[in-house]
């Protein structure tokens, strides 16, 4: 039975950050409680202050921003007025925090049993040799390949879900009583997402901690949290146990929440025969120097004017790397590439200025992909500059024609540094930023997975207006399902290096399917408390 004795309470916090030399409300008089062994779902799109306010579960405040009102009050301990030294000794201890990229938050240059057992010895909660073993049950419990074994390799040789679960071990190591969440699905494939979710709550059940789940899936904290916190521009839309707010949500802006993703790209009629393609792969055979086999076999896929391939499969089926083959980085060992009716070649630095031109590409992280020291107007202006010779009046006036084109205000934005827009605007930036070349062929990698649903919405309706004013191909790499439905016309379903079934977006969703397609639409959360547990339980049953 879950204690409700508060282990957390926050009491009218105000956070400010600050732009532009002038510091403004971020977090503006939220109240928390958090009971003891009771999981808190905080949901909101992009700049509600769900971060922020998880961060400030732990006395902490991002660069740029500052507490200005309020307490923290963790198991009697009032966080903000306590010195830097006690703030330091719980976090880690008592405290911990799940990145949402695993990647990015791991030290490359050390092995994973490494980083999970410097926080337990240093804090002299175990010895070395009792926080490895410790690692190796966790690492069981979250059911990871290899558990004796895993913790010593580097994080690159492991998958994202593994390292995901490998940083929910390393959360669990000094046995907190709080661990804050931060989206630590969102960029996981399907059939990783339910392993993970899965072994995040039985971890948080068995040792009965608190938690604060950060998401923008409201089908996700449907099956973790106790007690669901609306957030819109740092405050409370409305709080309630978890069924409630699924069943009978009260205010306006939690309804929408409930109701995105309603937009369908309009059904375009079937390639006429004989057609030809914008792009096409012909048994493309890929193979990664110093690996023992190909990462792709045998792949053929048509690209055509007007139309969306979404490629789908779960991480390590081989999406990246087609796109990595299309752009030359990676050559095929064996096919070809063919654009508008002529061969490709295989390397990058062996096509012309006008082949590299026709194919572009739309990154997943924005924040990572933008030059934070560049203005808009540059970023947008250098493919323009370099593909098609644009300079002075002309260029400026090309970047403002698709800043318009983009639904951003030329006059508000051009001046403007990465760091000044919101995720939804920038992404939108990244989008310009590959018309900026004029291509005929664009690859979309994942780019809406980091967006909350009402930003990736406006997205996906963004990317058909422009395909359907440029007539572009789009190559769609996913692994949300909803967003197949939203925006393909063809469906590419891929595991392992290999295509397992294509074919129109109709007749892939349409049973019977591939046993491995009706794995990863099986594995798509719901908006129902009871789905993880129903799922799981009946994948156990067809094992036995």
């Amino acid at each position: 039975m879950t204690d409700t004795t508060p282990l957390l309470q926050i009491r009218d916090l105000v956070i400010e950050g600050r732009a532009q030399d002038e510091w403004n409300p971020i977090v503006k008089g939220l109240n928390l409680n958090l009971g003891r062994g009771q999981v808190l779902g905080l949901i909101g799109e992009s700049g509600a202050g769900k971060s922020t306010l998880g961060l400030a579960a732990m006395g902490f405040a991002r660069d740029g921003c500052r507490f200005s009102g309020g307490t923290v009050h963790f198991d009697g301990i009032e966080l903000l007025g306590a010195d830097r030294a006690t703030r330091r000794n719980l976090r880690s201890t008592r405290i911990a925090y799940v990145a949402q990229s695993a990647a990015a938050s791991f030290n490359p240059a050390y092995k994973l049993m490494s980083q999970h057992t410097e926080f337990p010895v240093l804090k002299q909660v175990s010895s070395r040799s009792e926080a490895e073993e410790d690692a190796i049950t966790l690492y069981r419990k979250l059911r990871l390949p290899d558990p004796e074994t895993i913790g010593f390799r580097y994080p690159h040789q492991v998958s994202g879900g593994q390292l995901q679960r490998a940083m929910t071990a390393m959360a669990m190591a000094c046995r907190p009583d709080l661990i804050i969440f931060d989206e630590p699905t969102t960029a996981l494939d399907v059939t990783t997402q339910i392993e993970v979710l899965s072994a995040i709550r039985d971890i948080v059940d068995e040792f009965g901690t608190s938690a604060i789940y950060i998401t923008h899936d409201l089908a996700v904290v449907a099956q973790m949290a106790d007690q669901i916190m609306v957030l819109r521009h740092g405050e409370l839309v409305e709080e309630a146990p978890t069924r409630t707010m699924l069943s009978d949500p009260q205010e306006d802006y939690t309804k929408s929440l409930w109701a995105v993703r309603s937009f369908t790209a309009p059904a375009k009629p079937a390639v006429k025969k004989g057609t030809e393609p914008v792009l096409s792969l012909r048994n493309i055979t890929a193979q990664y120097p110093g690996m023992p086999r190909p990462v792709l076999e045998d792949i053929s896929i048509d690209f055509h004017a007007g139309r969306t391939v979404a490629v789908v499969g779960e991480s390590g089926s081989g999406k990246s790397t087609v796109a990595r083959t299309i752009t030359g980085l990676l050559p095929p060992i064996s096919g070809e590439i063919i654009l508008d009716g002529a061969p490709l070649p295989d390397k990058y630095a062996n096509r012309t200025k006008d082949q590299l031109r026709a194919s572009q590409m739309i990154y997943q992280m924005a924040d990572t992909a933008l030059n934070p020291k560049q203005r808009i107007r540059d970023i947008i202006g250098r493919p323009m500059q370099f593909y098609r010779g644009l300079r002075g009046h002309a260029l400026t006036e090309e970047v403002r024609a698709l800043l318009s084109a983009i639904e951003l205000e030329p006059d508000i934005y051009m001046d403007r540094l990465p760091s000044e827009l919101s995720g939804g605007q920038k992404q939108r930036i990244g989008i310009a930023r590959a018309l900026a070349a004029n291509p005929k062929f664009i690859i979309c990698d994942e780019v809406t997975s980091a967006l909350d649903q009402l930003v990736a919405e406006e997205i996906l309706k963004l990317l058909d207006k422009l395909q359907n004013e440029y007539n572009l191909a789009y190559m769609f790499i996913t692994h949300d399902i909803s967003t197949v439905r939203a925006i393909a016309d063809d469906v590419v379903v891929m595991q392992m290096g290999k295509i397992v079934e294509q074919g129109s977006k109709d007749e892939i969703f349409t049973p019977p399917h591939a046993p491995y397609t009706d794995l990863l639409l099986s594995s798509v959360p719901e908006m129902d408390p009871d789905w993880l547990n129903n799922t799981l339980e009946a994948r156990k049953s067809a094992s036995i």
